[in-house]
């Protein structure tokens, strides 16, 4: 049986930006140009007013926990080595909820309302993912 690998996102047109981005460390979101609203996952049409027009900005990159739940039964052989961990929504300042995992931390010690900042997760040459640490 042949050890499986940890699934990676694809860039696309519509991400590729966001995962250059995050290669760089940065966590990035569209605004909307005619509403001004922004939006998490990235795409080209505004779900809130169907604009095409919009522009990426950098995120403060802090946040708070809104809700998670700790994985101890690895959904796949791939992700053995890490159970238990926290998979978590996140809700950031510029108002976009986005899901992910904290780290650096105990997962029985994470809370609903902890404050949390980005950090990045090498995943491949490719990709990093954003991950939360509790600040």
């Amino acid at each position: 049986m042949s050890e499986q690998t940890r699934p990676v996102p694809k860039p696309d047109r519509d991400s590729a930006y966001y995962w250059a981005a995050a290669r760089r460390r940065e966590l990035v979101f569209q605004q909307c140009n005619e509403c001004g609203q922004f939006r998490f996952y990235p795409r080209s049409v505004c779900p809130f007013c169907l604009s095409e027009k919009f522009e990426w900005h950098k995120s403060l990159g802090r946040g708070a926990v809104y809700s998670f739940t700790v994985i101890h039964r690895a959904p796949t052989p791939a992700f053995r080595d890490r159970v238990p961990y926290v998979l978590a929504l996140i809700d950031l300042p510029e108002g976009v909820r986005m899901m992910s995992n904290v780290i650096g931390c105990d997962p029985g010690s994470v809370q609903i309302g902890m404050p949390v900042t980005v950090d990045f997760e090498e995943v491949s040459d490719e990709i990093s993912l954003p991950v939360f640490r509790p600040e």
